[in-house]
């Protein structure tokens, strides 16, 4: 069975994260900058970590209702999509950057540290919650 990941997408950075062979845990990987070459780090992804789902996070606001970053993250999806072999889903994905800063905070990360972390921190949460769906 292939793994699944998952991206959080920003305007400065894109979290990752990939799950496990089992699909049971979710683990945090470099960010990619959000002007990167995403087809090209998509594809490298896929290939390099047995990619078979791509889970990407939709932003809405606390309402449900669609944002500009909602329209940005379904363009990143269907980029996404259309550069790889896996199948690319998208998943409501309000508050998970606050989620994930807890658990840095928590976890007793510095200010600093927590920035540099929390995009793929919100990636694992993302996945976390679409793998416990899948339950």
């Amino acid at each position: 069975m292939g793994r699944v990941a998952a991206l959080d997408p920003g305007t400065k950075r894109i979290g990752v994260a990939v799950s496990d062979s089992q699909w049971t845990f979710a683990f945090p990987r470099d960010a990619w900058p959000a002007d990167g070459d995403l087809e090209l780090l998509a594809r490298a992804l896929v290939d390099e970590e047995n990619v078979e789902i791509i889970v990407v996070g939709r932003p809405v606001s606390l309402t449900g209702r669609e944002t500009a970053s909602t329209a940005e993250a379904d363009a990143l999806a269907a980029r996404i999509a259309s550069a790889v072999t896996a199948t690319v889903e998208r998943i409501d994905e309000r508050l998970t950057t606050v989620t994930a800063s807890q658990h840095l905070r928590q976890s007793g990360f510095s200010g600093a540290e927590q920035r540099r972390r929390v995009d793929s921190a919100a990636a694992c949460v993302i996945l976390e919650a679409w793998l416990e769906a899948q339950q």
